[in-house]
C-alpha cells in the first residue's frame, strides 16, 4: 500500500539524515518528492538516492540549492516548484543546525544562525504555502522539532528555543488552518544516529543511552515513519499534536 500515491511532498534539509531518510520513504509511498538544501554534493547523492526508492518511474524527484533563513529565495524556489507541480500537498520543515555554547559564552551570531536556520525558516516555507493549500483545501505541514525543545539542555539555549518555539508555531497554525483542512503537526526526535550526533563522545553516548527505556540510539527511520503517518490520510483527524520519538527517554 503506497500511502502517499499521488502526493507531492516538499523536504527541506532533505539532504542527509533524517530529511534523507523521510524523502526516501515518502517515495517509496508514491510520492513525488522535492528536497532543500545547500550543499550540491550532498543534494546529488540524496537524489540518487531518491530516485531509487521509486516505485513508479513517473514520480518526479528534485533537489533544490535554497538557503532557507532567506526569506526571499525560499519564496521564489516554492513558487518555480509549484509552477512545475501546480501544488503541494505536504510540506516538511526538517532544516537544523546546532551552534553549542554555554549562555555567558555564546556568541550573538551563533544565537542568530541557530534561530534563523531552524525556526525562521519554518516562517519562510509555511507563509510561502499557506495560500496555495488555503487554496485546495488541504495539506500536511510536519515540523521537525526535539526533545530538547520540550525539556531544555545546558549549553543549548538557542537550539532549545528554536525547537520550541517551533512547537508554539506548530500550535497557531493549526488553529488558523484547520478550516480549510489543512493539518500542522511536529516530531520531537530524541537521540537519533546521525552526523550530528556521530561527533559525540562515547562517554557522553554511553550516558544517553541509559537515559533510554528501549535500550537503543534512534535510527533515521524511526523518524521517517512517524512522519509518514502524519502526512498520510492515516492522520487526518490529527493536528496540532507534538509526537515525541525517543525511546522513551523523557518519560
Amino acid at each position: 500500500m503506497q500511502l502517499l500515491k499521488g502526493k507531492t511532498a516538499l523536504i527541506t534539509g532533505g539532504t542527509a539524515g533524517i530529511g534523507k531518510a523521510i524523502a526516501c520513504l515518502f517515495a517509496a509511498n508514491g510520492a513525488d518528492v522535492a528536497i532543500f538544501g545547500t550543499n550540491q554534493g550532498r543534494a546529488e547523492a540524496a537524489l540518487k538516492e531518491i530516485e531509487s526508492s521509486k516505485k513508479d518511474s513517473s514520480q518526479k524527484a528534485l533537489y533544490f540549492l535554497v538557503d532557507v533563513s532567506k526569506t526571499k529565495e525560499v519564496e521564489e524556489t516554492i513558487e518555480k516548484l509549484l509552477g512545475d507541480w501546480g501544488k503541494i500537498d505536504i510540506l516538511v520543515n526538517n532544516a537544523g543546525i546546532t551552534r553549542d555554547n554555554l549562555l555567558m559564552k555564546m556568541k550573538e551570531d551563533d544565537w542568530d544562525v541557530c534561530l534563523d536556520v531552524n525556526l525562521k525558516s519554518v516562517f519562510n516555507t509555511c507563509r510561502a504555502l499557506t495560500r496555495p493549500m488555503m487554496k485546495a483545501r488541504g495539506g500536511s505541514i510536519i515540523n521537525i522539532s526535539s526533545v530538547i525543545g520540550l525539556t531544555g539542555n545546558a549549553g543549548q539555549t538557542n537550539y532549545a528555543a528554536s525547537k520550541s518555539g517551533m512547537i508554539g508555531f506548530t500550535k497557531s497554525i493549526a488553529k488558523e488552518l484547520a478550516s480549510r483542512n489543512i493539518r500542522a503537526n511536529c516530531v520531537a526526535p530524541g537521540y537519533i544516529e546521525t552526523q550530528m550526533t556521530e561527533a559525540l563522545p562515547e562517554p557522553v553516548r554511553k550516558a544517553i543511552l541509559e537515559k533510554i527505556p528501549l535500550g537503543r540510539i534512534g535510527q533515521t527511520l524511526d523518524i521517517a515513519q512517524a512522519v509518514l503517518f502524519l502526512a498520510s490520510d492515516q492522520a487526518n483527524y490529527i493536528t496540532g499534536q507534538v509526537i515525541t520519538v525517543d525511546g522513551g527517554m523523557i518519560i
